[in-house]
């Protein structure tokens, strides 16, 4: 079965529904009557751009323009908004804040923020997770949009500054009891999912086991960060310190992570954990976390952040959108004929080929030309190009199955 697609018309609807994505419009048809009323409009100011440009071009080589002279001059009298395009400024958003800023900088706004790696950042708007302010008792809270979050300082570290070899590898012998019950607890650890193989295996061989005791503090609040530690066995509670008195935040129940924040960013331990049973846990030590994990997601984000900005049907995210997406890319390795997606489940996440070819697969009840297992070919997918999609928006299952056609490495962008 051929199917001949119109020029233009897959990365019309790409556009398309990336828009309807990011905007989630109630009524859509109203959404789609405006979104291709406004591209029928640029298309307009394209072409009279375009007509201009030929005009001006005109004009250099000798050829007058209507209304004026011989001599190539322009009428005296001539509007002052005949040509050139206004652009409305959009007003500047500043953050007051007493203290300094307000010494420096006139008219309680603060220093502008330069711009790092090309990006600009908006001052008073922190872009680091995981940050938050603490209640103590007694203290009244305060209520203030514009208060900026605190700083997270580290040590300088620059991945691209140190060699894989420059430390030697650090290896602790293990049985194969120890290295099964060790990947299992590691296979759901947020850190290790975009580890290649060979860097797993470097981060296993680096661990060590350590047995603990009911009552034992397994790290401190306050201390120096020395190892990441990751739950094989047991439970533990988390303590936080305010105001000096220590307060139970939260549990562990024989799996889950701690640890990483002192090593990323060589501060001080920011909770207590408590192991309240015996049990065991497994440290990775700091030189090999940062060699590892830290370089690795470095250079995987720069990646993909210069993938996904050279894909079409994402070039009208904006930069802040764009680096949004690199946060939650997930990546998968497929081996030839593997099934990524069925058609009839429910879908959480859809999917962009970064290497190899996709088959589209659709189940077909009474059709002639189709495949001895019942399923007709619909498409196919390859780099840049992405399925799975159309499930998300329309909240219903999958419509087609897709195959892996040899090798084939994907981005999964997970519905939230």
């Amino acid at each position: 079965m051929s199917i001949s697609i119109p020029a233009g018309l897959t990365e019309l609807l790409q556009g398309f529904t990336v828009e309807v994505l990011r905007s989630q419009p109630g009524d859509l048809l109203e959404f789609a009557l405006q979104y291709f009323g406004r591209l029928k409009e640029e298309a307009a100011a394209a072409k009279a751009a375009a007509a201009a440009e030929k005009e001006a071009s005109g004009r250099k080589a000798g050829t007058p323009a209507p209304g004026h002279d011989k001599s190539g001059q322009p009428p005296r009298r001539a509007p002052p908004d005949a040509r050139g395009v206004n652009f409305a400024e959009e007003p500047m958003q500043t953050d007051s804040e007493s203290g300094e800023d307000e010494e420096q900088f006139p008219g309680n706004a603060p220093p502008p923020r330069p711009a790092q790696g090309g990006r600009s950042e908006p001052a008073g708007k922190g872009g680091q997770g995981g940050g938050g302010s603490l209640s103590y008792p007694g203290a009244a809270p305060v209520i203030n949009r514009f208060t900026r979050r605190a700083s997270v300082c580290a040590e300088t570290y620059n991945p691209d500054e140190e060699e894989d070899d420059t430390e030697s590898r650090i290896i602790h012998p293990k049985t194969d009891d120890q290295r099964n019950r060790l990947q299992e607890a590691c296979k759901d650890i947020l850190l290790f999912k975009n580890l290649d193989p060979e860097q797993m295996s470097q981060v296993l061989d680096a661990m060590f086991e350590k047995l603990v005791e009911g009552g034992e503090h397994v790290i401190d609040q306050g201390d120096d960060g020395d190892n990441f530690y990751v739950i094989d066995r047991g439970t533990y509670d988390i303590y936080v310190k305010c105001d000096g008195v220590g307060r139970c935040v939260g549990t562990y129940d024989n799996r889950g992570s701690f640890g990483e924040l002192a090593l990323m960013y060589n501060t001080p331990r920011a909770a207590t954990i408590i192991a309240t049973s015996p049990g065991a846990i497994w440290g990775l030590d700091r030189v090999t976390f940062r060699r590892i994990i830290v370089k690795n997601n470095a250079k995987k984000r720069r990646m993909y952040e210069n993938f996904i900005e050279s894909l079409p049907f994402l070039k009208s995210l904006e930069v802040s959108e764009r680096l949004k997406v690199v946060d939650v890319i997930g990546t998968k390795v497929y081996k030839d004929g593997e099934q990524i997606i069925a058609q009839g489940d429910l879908a959480d996440s859809f999917f962009i080929v970064e290497s190899g070819e996709v088959r589209i697969i659709m189940t077909r009840k009474g059709k002639q030309d189709v495949e001895e297992n019942g399923a007709v070919e619909i498409a196919r997918c390859s780099r840049g190009q992405y399925f799975g999609e159309l499930a998300l928006v329309t909240n219903k299952p999958r419509a087609a199955s897709a195959f892996a056609l040899g090798t084939v490495k994907c981005l999964e962008i997970w519905y939230e």
